[in-house]
């Protein structure tokens, strides 16, 4: 395989500063590539990935410059330890930007994880606490943002949606993230938000549901309704929502007008049935969308997606839960690999199986490999 196949990938990283000073043998960019490569086949750990590199040796001479044959584990530990999280982040970015076109209105999805054994008790280091951006209908990881260890995911979360670029997007938040400020910056971003809310959010939560509980009286008269019944395996999942968008409504709720552009108020009843077990919740959301039940309670679905099509793939294909990269940056930059590969790997569609497959297989058949790198 010549260059063509990672040319995208080597155009976007071949700016980083390399933070080595002294004995740089081997490229920085050789470094990154062969990381990217390796995460891909199923490399989990340092020791993985030199291995993959020994490995695919011939293969990878075949478009990289390789000076001094295959960096150790221990290179590749100490160069990602090193390397400027935020500028590799950056990169990341940029390549997104470049080769990936976001479909117009469609979820993007704000959520936070943690990565359980980052941590280092006996330097008092705390886990790695990750917010990612995903936007559902192209199954793409946008971006993410490293929480301060000192702070939570309210800080992190606008400067993530500083770096996005989500016009027309609708932004979907967890409570964490229903704060007034973050209303303004995705209005700001020229997109639509639909944020749910928490009884930790005080006047605001209690007015919605005192809303709804007035509406429900009057039979639901002035709300829009929607309703899904879905059936697998077994399990029936019934969702019924009902929004609120009259002015004559919305102006009972405390602090409106510091809430940005805030136009509707949503309400989701959800139905788990599994033999003789049902289990019910009720959520209530706050939105910038002047849409009705149909739409919102399509958006609310697509928030749930990032847990089963992001956090959950990242545990159980790529075992970040049991990663303990604990050095430097280390952790942080590793993130970003796994975020790379989970990328190309959901683009690449020509293959019906599950990630942890599609990874073997990478590792395997080069020309599949090509294919994932190509997209």
């Amino acid at each position: 395989m010549n260059k063509t196949a990672t040319s995208t990938i080597i155009t976007h990283f071949a700016g980083l500063a390399d933070p080595r000073r002294y004995n740089r043998r081997h490229k920085l960019l050789d470094i990154v590539v062969i990381a990217i490569c390796a995460v891909i086949c199923g490399a989990d750990d340092w020791p993985g990935v030199e291995e993959y590199g020994l490995s695919k040796y011939e293969w990878l001479s075949g478009f990289l410059e390789l000076p001094h044959g295959i960096p150790t584990q221990h290179t590749f530990r100490r160069v990602f330890a090193a390397l400027d999280a935020e500028q590799f982040q950056a990169c990341f970015l940029g390549w997104v930007k470049a080769v990936y076109q976001v479909t117009d209105g469609q979820v993007v999805a704000i959520d936070g994880k943690k990565l359980r054994r980052s941590h280092d008790k006996r330097l008092g280091k705390q886990a790695i606490h990750m917010v990612s951006a995903w936007a559902v209908a192209n199954h793409l990881v946008l971006g993410q943002v490293k929480v301060d260890a000192k702070s939570n995911e309210i800080t992190a979360i606008p400067e993530l949606l500083d770096v996005l670029e989500i016009a027309g997007c609708i932004v979907t938040i967890d409570a964490i993230g229903c704060q007034k400020k973050i209303t303004k910056k995705v209005i700001d971003k020229e997109a639509d938000y639909v944020l749910a809310l928490k009884k930790n959010q005080g006047g605001l939560y209690a007015d919605v549901a005192e809303l709804f509980r007035y509406a429900a009286e009057l039979d639901f008269v002035d709300c829009d309704y929607h309703k899904t019944v879905e059936k697998d395996h077994g399990r029936i999942e019934i969702r019924e929502c009902w929004t609120i968008s009259l002015p004559e409504y919305l102006g009972y709720l405390r602090d409106l007008p510091k809430w940005t552009d805030l136009r509707t108020i949503v309400m989701v009843k959800r139905e788990r049935r599994l033999g003789d077990k049902v289990e019910r919740e009720v959520k209530y959301y706050i939105t910038s969308l002047l849409a009705g039940a149909q739409r919102l309670l399509w958006a609310v679905r697509g928030h749930w997606g990032i847990e089963n099509q992001v956090h959950w793939v990242l545990d159980i294909a790529f075992r970040e839960d049991d990663s303990r990269l604990r050095t430097g940056n280390g952790g942080q930059n590793f993130a970003v690999l796994r975020h790379i590969a989970l990328n190309l790997l959901k683009q690449e569609r020509t293959v019906k199986c599950g990630i942890k497959n599609k990874r073997l297989k990478a590792g395997w058949d080069q020309n599949y490999l090509f294919k994932v790198l190509t997209g």
